[in-house]
This record gives C-alpha cells, structure tokens and sequence, in this order.
C-alpha cells in the first residue's frame, strides 16, 4: 500500500515542499529511503523502528521504500522522523490521513516522543505560504510556529497523539501568541550607558552611531572602556518591530539558537565573537551553508574586539555584508543568501603595545612594528566604517566623578524619534535608516544647504575622500541633521560628520 504524507526541508534560511510516500509490499524484509537523505536522514529508519514498536504500534516485516521527492534536492537533519513513521502507519492501515492540507515535521525518540526541531518557523511560513492551512509540529515548538496567522497548528508531544491528529482527532487549541504584547514586554537588562564614566565625546558618537545604524571603530588604550562601552550599544537602539522581531527570530530558529519557552526574540541581537573565529563562522558556510555571525547579528551589533587580530580573510569576508545587508553563499549545486543588516561596533588599541599616544605610559613598539599593526585593516574595509572615534584614558576626576551621565532609556528617546523621522523620508527607498541608503536615495533624498555642499567639496580634496567615504559622510551628516530635528544638513553637520571620520592612530 502507498501513503504519502507533506513535510518541508531546511535549505538555509527557506524551506520548501517535501513528499514523503511509504511504499509497503509483501516481499523480503528491507527498509530504504530514497531522495538525496543525507546520514542523518537515513538514520532515521533505526529511530522509525523503535519509536513505532515502543509506541505499541505493529513494525511491518515487508519491504518498505521511503521516497523523499523531489528527489533531486539534499534533504538533511532528522526532522523527517514524524512524517516518516506516520507514512508508514497509513501504508500499513494503522492509521488514517483525513488531514489532506497539513505537513508534519519533528524527530522521534525511541520511545515514542517527539523531540523538538530547528526551523519551525520557516516551515510554518513556507507551509502557509504553499496553500497548506495546519502544520503537526513537536508540542515544544507549537508556539513558534503559532506566528503564522492563519495556520492551525497541530502540537503532538508523542507518535500515538501524532497519528491521532493526523486521523482528524480533535487537539488541543495553540494560543497564539501576540507579537504587539511579547514586543511590550522589555527584557532586564542589568547595563546601562549612565555606567560610562566620562567620555561624553565617545556617547555622543556613540548616540549619532545607532540613531542611524553606522558603523562604528572605537580605538584607545586597554582600560579606557571600549568594551563596557559596546555592550551598551543594545540599550539605546529602538526597539524592535514585530516583522524584525519575526526575521531575527526565524534566523535563531534555524541555527537551532532560539532559547527553550522563547516563540519571539523580542531584543536587538548583540554578538560578540572571539578573534579566532573562522571565516565561516563569521561571515557564514561550511559544507552545509549556515549562518555565520554576521547574520545571527541581523538588525542588532556585531561587536568585534581586537579588531585587527581577526583572519585577515575574515575580515575582508565582511566588505559585501557591511554594503549590502546580505551574505550569499555559493557552492556547486545552489546559492544561498542569509540577511546581514548589522551595525558593526569595533574596539582595537591604537598599536600592538597598546600605549601609543597615551599621556602616561610610553609606547614601546619600534617603527616596522607600528606600520605592521596599522596595515592589518585595508583601506576597503575600513571605507565602510562610518565613524572613528579615538577613546582616552580616564582622568582621575572622571573616575572619582560620582555624577551619572544620561541614561539608557533617556538617549534610546532621542534615537527613537531620529529613526522615526528617518523612516518618513525613506519610506520609498526600501531602507529604514540612514546608513543602510543608496547613493541614488542619498542625491534624492538628502538635502544639504550651500555652506554645507562648501564644506563637502574642500574635504573631498584636501582628505583624499573615496567617492564611498563622501557618501558616507553625508549619511553621518544627516543623521546628525534627524537628531537636531533639522529638514536640511548644515555645514556644522557635516563639520561633526568629517571629525569622526579620520583615523584616530593617524594624529598620534
């Protein structure tokens, strides 16, 4: 007998249509599963087995074909395990599939039980997407996958509850959860920027750099803050929407990432790698192309500390994300693309010693030392980092200083409002902040008055500005512009725009 039931493979951030047809015939007893499974996938006959047996289900001693079409396309990971043995259970008539729009997806335990996925979220999107209106998934995702209105989601915590949903008994009713109201709800945050000593020059880059999602390098001496300084970043970005909260929350599901109990990420990401990473744990890949760092920062930070003791390689592998929002990754037989909108934070010392330039300690690195740290960062990459800003050493009165500066939530106001404005003017451009503008949107719809175009030219010539690094000025200039709430950017805009755009270890 032939029984076919719908699931959906994983393939990177998408997922598409899987049939899974049970082939069960009276010949001599074999079981094999067709349709490019990977290892996992075909381990999945010992795992059926039991799970049906411990289930107290009947194991047909025949010879059993899976077929997962289309058969030209790899299907990985042990999702396939639920619509594997339910296929078998209505081949063999121990079941009935009266569901005929719905797909099933989860692994099995031995024992019977469903065991949790990644990628419930992309599947119940893809599985709405394709007509299908209810989805069996293990009952330790059915919130994830309750995200999607419109789908009836079927939660099963067992294969006898699985193949009784599937035969049309009535389940239990998912609570979908509102994204307005998990949104609502503000995570504890134990950091906060009134921490920061000092450094009001610093907080005011550091304002200007989230209110329009540039990017940011930070250089100064070990101890001056840059560290505790990034890790406030996330507390004065606004928050997020309900489509960015469901895009983060489906590339954490995916990487398998989303924390247990959580259906919405409801807080801007903040990754904060180490400088031996790889390049693709960084920028994304591997044999089975995941998402690296960079896209598991998507609207969020992606802190990167000791900036120029990363691969050089790794470095270089974020040019095209930083201009396009985007990692695509190609191999032989496809082509992914994962979304990489981040605002880049980078913290380096000014040289190898850490010293140079500092007012109490000398710097001890010789001459072909110093040329050698400062060549680490190429030009390119360094192009497409907005604003440089040099952080100093503590005064003693700062850090005796017992006045706190502004906090969080007072700063997060006025960045809140800058984005909002941004949002209106670039409504039709496709982008929702300054940064992320194209040169056309940039000449259409920034406005610079006379003093201000003055100023613009005289630097272009007189710093040897690249055609990227003006525009890139402009976009700094207007987000100063949004602060202030002015419609047109002023030569002091981008006076304030062109300070932080030279290196600072070039003044030393």
């Amino acid at each position: 007998m032939l029984a076919r039931i719908e699931s959906e493979a994983l393939s990177g951030l998408d997922s598409h249509a899987v049939a899974v047809e049970a082939d069960v015939v009276a010949a001599a007893p074999a079981f094999t599963i067709v349709g490019l499974p990977d290892a996992a996938v075909q381990e999945s006959r010992e795992r059926v087995r039991t799970a049906i047996v411990n289930s107290h289900y009947e194991f047909p001693s025949r010879r059993i074909t899976v077929n997962l079409a289309p058969a030209d396309v790899r299907k990985e990971g042990p999702s396939f395990d639920l619509p594997i043995a339910l296929a078998l259970l209505v081949a063999t008539g121990q079941t009935r599939c009266r569901l005929a729009d719905a797909a099933a997806i989860g692994e099995l335990g031995l024992d019977g039980t469903i065991r949790s996925v990644a990628g419930v979220l992309a599947v119940a999107q893809s599985a709405y997407g394709r007509g299908l209106r209810a989805l069996l998934v293990p009952a330790a995702n059915a919130r994830e996958a309750a995200l999607v209105t419109g789908l009836r989601v079927l939660p099963a915590a067992t294969l006898r509850e699985a193949a009784a949903l599937m035969a049309g008994a009535g389940g239990p009713a998912v609570e979908c959860p509102d994204p307005e109201t998990l949104l609502d709800v503000e995570a504890a945050t134990d950091v906060d920027l009134s921490d920061v000593l000092g450094q009001g020059r610093v907080k005011r880059v550091l304002e200007v750099a989230v209110a329009g999602a540039h990017n940011l390098l930070m250089v100064g001496p070990p101890g001056s803050g840059k560290t505790m300084i990034a890790r406030r970043v996330p507390s004065i970005m606004p928050p997020l929407s309900v489509a960015e909260a469901i895009d983060v929350t489906r590339i954490y599901s995916v990487a398998g990432m989303l924390p247990p109990d959580v259906s919405l990420v409801v807080r801007r990401p903040f990754r904060a790698p180490h400088h031996t990473i790889s390049v693709a744990g960084l920028v994304g890949g591997g044999a089975s192309p995941r998402a690296g760092e960079v896209s598991l920062a998507h609207l969020g930070v992606l802190f990167l500390d000791e900036f120029p003791e990363f691969r050089h390689s790794a470095l270089e592998g974020l040019r095209q994300p930083l201009e396009d929002g985007e990692v695509t990754i190609s191999r032989a037989l496809t082509s992914l693309r994962f979304p990489a909108r981040i605002m880049l934070v980078a913290a380096m010392n000014p040289c190898a010693c850490g010293f140079r330039g500092d007012k109490t300690r000398a710097c001890c690195c010789p001459a072909h030392r110093l040329a050698q740290y400062g060549q680490r960062l190429s030009g390119p990459l360094l192009d497409r980092i907005d604003l440089r800003i040099d952080v100093p050493r503590l005064t003693p009165r700062d850090r005796r200083s017992q006045v706190s500066g502004e906090s969080s939530a007072v700063v997060r106001e006025r960045v809140t409002r800058a984005r909002a404005r941004q949002r209106e003017r670039l409504s039709g451009a496709g982008v929702s902040a300054n940064a992320h503008l194209s040169a056309r949107g940039l000449r259409e719809l920034c406005r610079l008055e006379s003093r201000a175009v003055a100023v613009l030219d005289r630097a272009y010539d007189e710093l040897r500005l690249s055609a990227r690094a003006c525009d890139r000025v402009i976009k700094v200039a207007q987000t100063i512009a949004d602060l202030e709430g002015s419609d047109t950017i002023q030569g002091g805009h981008v006076l304030e725009s062109l300070s932080y755009r030279e290196p600072p270890w070039s003044r030393r």
